[in-house]
């Protein structure tokens, strides 16, 4: 019994997957915020280091966040066609595939910048690359925040037919 709930393996199953939901959005909201505060022309060595970790950080946090979504709606959610019926669902998921592909530039930027970085050496940070980067990761930021929008609408059936 945990708080008066009988914990049988399927609810705790269903908890932890939510959990890795929950926290993976998080991880990539916050190394997204941290992206995007941090990106400046010509960083240091330490600087330069810490923005490849945060899209690391970005990008095992997506993949983390796929699975778990995945899951939730084949396995742990309140059934697959519950969601698959709702064009919300579908919006959300293309908003997600959107950001995706908005941090591939960043991404590809970022391993660009590592190259140099195990040489001992810094990336070219110029202002104009900075000025892009930061338009994408604002775009970014502004997906993750309509996403769990999305997903409280869907949750509360706006979007499925009467």
């Amino acid at each position: 019994m945990f708080f008066g709930v009988a914990l049988t393996s399927d609810i705790a199953k269903s908890a932890i997957v939510a959990y890795v939901h929950y926290l993976s959005f998080m991880l990539c909201f916050g190394a997204l915020v941290f992206e995007r505060v941090r990106l400046k022309p010509q960083p240091n060595r330490q600087e330069s280091i810490a923005m490849v970790v945060a899209d690391v950080i970005y990008g095992v946090a997506g993949l983390a966040l796929l699975v778990s979504g995945i899951l939730r709606v084949k396995y742990f959610g309140v059934g697959g066609e519950f969601y698959t019926q709702n064009p919300i669902f579908w919006a959300k998921v293309a908003l997600f595939v959107c950001v995706g592909l908005l941090s591939l530039y960043p991404t590809i930027t970022y391993i660009l910048w590592a190259i140099p970085l195990s040489k001992g050496n810094l990336p070219q940070v110029p202002e104009n690359l900075v000025l892009r980067l930061r338009l994408m990761i604002n775009f970014e930021i502004i997906g993750f925040t309509l996403i769990p929008l999305l997903a409280v609408f869907m949750s509360r059936g706006i979007g499925l037919s009467s």
